[in-house]
């Protein structure tokens, strides 16, 4: 199946700033690919070329199948965009809005399903300067799924929401990617990220600094800590273990051991406790999280 999204080598310079250094980056049909990367790093300069809004200054973009500058006019009807501020008229009412977008393309959704699927229907008639920032974002979503996009760009699809509002437009977006939608997210929420998305790509400086799925970016670091009297002797437990594992007492009377959290290690840790006559307690498997990967890519500096 051709990619929705196919990137390679793009860049994109402002002067003597380049934005974006030789990007590489695939969105496969029917997924959901989050890009991810502190500000400045080249995040909205690459939606903005793949949505044709922008012209790359070297590399290709693909998109559907298209060149997005080049065929602007023939891919914009098959892609949905929502940006955190959507240029919805102020002074029309929700309902009226969003109508409008919808009778602006071929084959659009039923506008009232989507008011009342995104918990707007109370507010149809309200005018959108009037909107809580939730429901508009919410009609911001409503407005870029209305045309039954084949691809989705969504610049921070929940920011604002409260938590039933998330849940529910996380329910949609995967209904939508079930039914073949392909999505490209782009966020600073990374518990929706680890939720939602099929493939991570983290950039910093405009070039890619790691890629792959949540489970292989998150992969390794594995530990296990559990709490028992404090100054235990772990020379027998250490030297049960194979090599490779690290064991200490990180504070008095709790205790951590890095490597592999395996059932033979699992084991290994309870049999020295029950032989030792030790009741461990509140044992925990703990593993690094896409957080701590974005911060060991991208750095703890904070970004203007």
């Amino acid at each position: 199946m051709t990619a929705a999204v196919q990137v390679r080598g793009l860049v994109r310079r402002y002067g003597a700033l380049t934005a974006v250094d030789g990007l590489d980056l695939t969105v496969e049909a029917g997924t959901m690919l989050a890009l991810l990367g502190p500000n400045g790093a080249g995040k909205t300069t690459t939606v903005e070329i793949c949505e044709g809004f922008a012209r790359p200054d070297a590399g290709t973009v693909r998109v559907l199948g298209l060149d997005p500058w080049a065929d602007a006019a023939r891919l914009r009807p098959r892609i949905g965009v929502m940006l955190q501020s959507a240029g919805a008229h102020l002074s029309a009412r929700t309902g009226e809005m969003l109508r409008l977008v919808a009778a602006c393309t071929a084959d659009p959704h039923d506008p009232d399903w989507l008011l009342d699927t995104l918990g707007l229907t109370a507010v149809a008639r309200t005018p959108v300067r009037r909107l809580s920032g939730g429901q508009a974002q919410r009609l911001n979503l409503a407005m870029a799924l209305v045309g039954r996009p084949e691809l989705l760009f969504l610049d921070e699809p929940t920011a604002g929401l409260d938590p039933q509002a998330r849940h529910l437009v996380w329910d949609l977006l995967r209904t939508a990617r079930a039914d073949g939608v392909s999505i490209l997210l782009t966020t600073h929420l990374l518990d929706e990220v680890e939720m939602l998305a099929d493939q991570v790509v983290i950039v910093d400086a405009g070039r890619v600094v790691a890629q792959g799925s949540v489970s292989e970016l998150v992969a390794g670091d594995e530990h296990l800590t559990f709490n028992a009297t404090g100054g235990l002797d772990l020379s027998r437990l250490r030297n049960a273990l194979p090599d490779g594992y690290l064991l200490r007492e990180s504070r008095p009377g709790h205790y951590r051991i890095d490597g592999a959290v395996t059932p033979a290690m699992m084991a290994t840790v309870t049999a020295w406790c029950a032989q030792s006559g030790i009741l461990a307690t509140d044992l925990a498997i703990g593993r690094r999280g896409l957080e701590d990967v974005y911060l060991a890519a991208t750095g703890r500096q904070v970004r203007s």
